[in-house]
């Protein structure tokens, strides 16, 4: 079935695309939740409006995250735990700990989700670490 897209699906379609789905796929889930519709003339326009709108929320977002970029240039942020004899924590450094440090850094909430840490840090020592403010922008502290 063909159908056009009128939200954003992840790993199936964006705002405005126009793909073609599986029948049942299309019928029982995407056009009962409202994210998507039938291909047809008025719907495709509908959808296309909603995908500018998006486009420019979007830039508006890329553009406030680059500012947050932009305080945490060069920035190194430390996080005190209590450690053993052999350097391992006891407990671990995670994404929400990061978090609230970099919040602090910046003065507004940053989503813990956004730190794109592999596994808790357990070891004392220097790392790297990814965060995604906004799906266009990440930096790495």
């Amino acid at each position: 079935m063909k159908v056009v897209f009128l939200e954003d699906v992840p790993g199936t379609g964006n705002v405005g695309e126009v793909k073609v789905v599986k029948n049942g796929y299309a019928r029982n889930y995407l056009i009962p939740r409202g994210l998507a519709a039938p291909a047809t003339k008025g719907n495709v326009q509908v959808a296309q409006a909603r995908a500018q709108q998006a486009a420019k929320r979007q830039a508006q977002l890329d553009a406030h995250a680059q500012g947050l970029v932009g305080m945490l240039e060069g920035k190194t942020i430390t996080i005190q735990a209590n450690v053993g004899e052999q350097g391992r924590l006891y407990g671990s450094v995670t994404n929400g700990d990061i978090a609230e440090e970099l919040s602090k850094i910046v003065g507004e909430e940053v989503d813990r989700h956004g730190v794109l840490l592999p596994e808790p840090i357990r070891q004392v020592g220097e790392y790297q670490v990814r965060v995604r403010f906004t799906r266009n922008v990440e930096t790495t502290v």
